[in-house]
């Protein structure tokens, strides 16, 4: 059996398609599974046992990772089932025009003509899409074509180089010698709204490092760089790093959080990674839903204030961020500070 698996298009929803990737490979140990998916999410997902193949998609890419080029490679492969994870007209018209014979996924977009199994998402009683975990849609797919359900545990895998990269990080700024290292994640790809304000990480920086003895390890993609930087020389500690000063990738990053005690993040991404590799993490929500990525992680701590405004959904605030600036350094600590008593402090090295 052939099957197409049209991956998620955001880092974090990669990872919380993990259970349902790994319930589709028990649940069909011979089939052939290609991957259909960016080239950051192969990034996330490098190291699994999922995919016998992958194509990758990429529209500022080479004409062979154009969508064109790929649907004309599925229907060289008589792809006979294809679960589309996107909720994208794109995708479906992908599977459509690939010859995909069974193309299971959510209707909306304007897409439900090209499904031969349409699936209805939650609605309230006016119509409206409700908030729900993406991890439990993620998961449906993979029960309505027969397979287990596959429970929300997430699972992410590191490199050999990966985990060589991150050794010199904590050899370079000698982070063993702290009996824990946080790791903080200032970033946001969605937009600014998300973004807590740097004076906090820089404030929260100094006290995991006067207060706790941390070692703290500013984490950034490429758009970031300048932003941990920031942080790290205000927060003027000797314990205070930043991993802007040499190359990135999500697979370093991964390497990081797996080895690191705790991860302090803004509602983005690589949040998912630390759940997917049993570490604690508190995340700062600001506009976003919790619902909509909620995981039901034992040792993650949610913060999000209840503002007149919020949760809007917004990328960029049109008023004063309001939801993120309630949200005070020494609330985050402190929450920080009793998810680690109560969970044994990580290892701080490989």
């Amino acid at each position: 059996m052939r099957i197409a698996v049209f991956l998620p298009n955001w880092v974090g929803d990669a990872v919380m398609a993990t259970p349902a990737l790994r319930a589709l490979r028990e649940h069909l140990p011979g089939a052939r599974i290609i991957g259909v998916l960016k080239p950051y999410v192969a990034g996330v997902l490098e190291g699994s046992p999922w995919f016998d193949e992958q194509i990758i998609l990429d529209k500022r890419g080479p004409w062979r990772q154009r969508w064109p080029a790929a649907a004309w490679r599925l229907r060289r492969e008589s792809v006979e089932l294809a679960l589309l994870f996107p909720n994208t007209l794109r995708t479906a018209l992908a599977a459509w025009l690939g010859g995909c014979r069974r193309r299971v996924g959510y209707v909306g977009h304007g897409r439900g003509w090209l499904l031969t199994d349409p699936l209805d998402p939650v609605r309230d009683a006016h119509g409206r899409s409700t908030p729900r975990p993406i991890i439990d849609a993620y998961n449906l797919l993979v029960e309505h074509v027969g397979g287990p359900a596959p429970g929300r545990r997430m699972e992410l895998f590191t490199m050999p180089r990966d985990e060589a990269a991150a050794d010199e990080v904590w050899e370079t700024h000698g982070l063993g010698r702290h009996s824990e290292v946080v790791c903080l994640n200032p970033g946001a790809a969605f937009g600014s709204a998300k973004h807590w304000p740097t004076d906090y990480f820089v404030e929260l920086a100094r006290d995991l490092h006067d207060r706790r003895g941390s070692g703290v390890l500013v984490l950034c993609g490429p758009a970031e760089r300048a932003l941990a930087e920031e942080i790290t020389v205000r927060a003027a500690r000797p314990g205070v790093h930043a991993l802007a000063g040499r190359p990135l990738s999500l697979g370093l990053t991964k390497a990081c959080i797996r080895r690191a005690g705790m991860l302090i993040t803004t509602d983005s991404g690589p949040r998912h990674f630390a759940a997917a590799f049993g570490r604690p993490v508190v995340t700062l929500f600001g506009p976003t839903h919790i619902a909509w990525t909620e995981t039901y992680y034992p040792l993650g701590v949610h913060l999000q204030k209840e503002v007149e405004c919020g949760p809007c959904q917004r990328r960029v605030c049109p008023l004063d961020h309001r939801c993120m600036k309630l949200l005070g350094p020494a609330e985050v600590f402190a929450s920080a500070a009793d998810l680690l008593q109560r969970f044994s402090p990580a290892r701080t090295s490989a």
